[in-house]
Formats: C-alpha cells, structure tokens, sequence
C-alpha cells in the first residue's frame, strides 16, 4: 500500500483522529454509528448528519430505561478521548446493554469497536460482555484478529455511508416499523 493509499484509508485517517495527529479531513466513529452500520446504513446516514429521533418511540424508551437501570451497582460510565464513553464493570470489562438479543450482531460489533479503540488507541486490551438483562443472558466478547478485521471493515462501510451526499435508498426490514426514525426515512 503506498503512502496516499494508506493515509485515505479510514481505518488509519480515524486512528490518526483520534490520536490528534495531523489529518487533513478528522474522521470519527462513536459505537452507535458502527451500531447503526449493521442494522440500517440510512439510519447511519441520518444520524450523521445529527437528523434527531423520536425520543419518545417505545424502542427507544425501553433501552435507555434497560440500559440505566441494569448492572448500575456494579458499572460505571467511562468517557474516553471525548471520542467514545463506554461502561465498564468492577471487573474492568467493558459492557454492552441492550434490552432484548433479536439484534446481537450489531450489539456485538458495537462492543468490539469499543474494545478495538481501546486496543489501538489508548493501548489496553480489554474484555468484554454483552448483557441482555431482561433475557437473563450475557456473552463474553474478545477482539481476536477476525474480529477486528470486522471491525476495520465496518470503519470502511461506516466512512463510505457518512461521506455519501445522499442517503442509502430505504429498504424494508422486519424492524422498521420499531425504528425511531420510521416515519422520516419512509418519508423521504
């Protein structure tokens, strides 16, 4: 990979932000962007350009009260580089919430690019878990090497979406009509 290669890569221009070094373009990622990329990429494309959800959508009030309430004695918040805030256990795990399990995968990758950022920018390998408390389930979560490919690879997916000067074209999925962004995308 040549040098102009490798510095329009997203994966090295958002590594290159996040350790404040010279980037003509910054490039950030939060969880929930990486969240949004596996679930719905015009969801992704709304959100990046801070398009507000309906707050008061069921989904959404369920997993904020999910996520405030569960593990509260044994978490805390963490914010990390003003970038990401994740929750870490007494354990020093960090922890991923989420109300039911029909939607791990994006919960996962969310949880790995938690513990991916902390691996390659802050420099501490962690472990992790993702916590679906209502269903009386939890699943240890590690960044092996696939994982983090997954990872580097959704940064790419994520950087071609946000950067895109149109949304995705809205497609049917079996969860949209729980989506706070429903009637806006299907508006459009």
């Amino acid at each position: 990979m040549t040098d102009s290669t490798a510095s329009d890569d997203p994966v090295e221009k958002l590594l290159r932000s996040a350790r404040d070094e010279s980037v003509d373009e910054p490039f950030h990622v939060t969880g929930v962007m990486m969240q949004y990329y596996e679930v719905c990429t015009r969801e992704l494309w709304f959100a990046s350009r801070h398009l507000e959800i309906d707050r008061d959508n069921v989904s959404i009030v369920r997993g904020t009260r999910v996520d405030d309430s569960a593990y509260e004695d044994k978490r805390r918040n963490v914010a990390i580089d003003g970038r990401i805030a994740i929750d870490v256990l007494d354990d020093g795990r960090v922890m991923e919430v989420k109300p039911s399990s029909s939607l791990v995968k994006p919960a996962k990758l969310q949880l790995l690019y938690y513990l991916w950022y902390l691996d390659r920018v802050v420099g501490i390998e962690r472990e992790g878990v993702l916590a679906h408390p209502t269903e009386r389930k939890r699943e240890s979560v590690e960044l092996s090497e696939s994982n983090a490919d997954w990872v580097e690879n959704a940064i790419r997916g994520v950087h071609d979406i946000v950067t895109d000067d149109s949304p995705p074209p809205a497609e049917e999925k079996p969860f949209c009509e729980s989506c706070a962004y429903h009637d806006f995308c299907w508006s459009c």
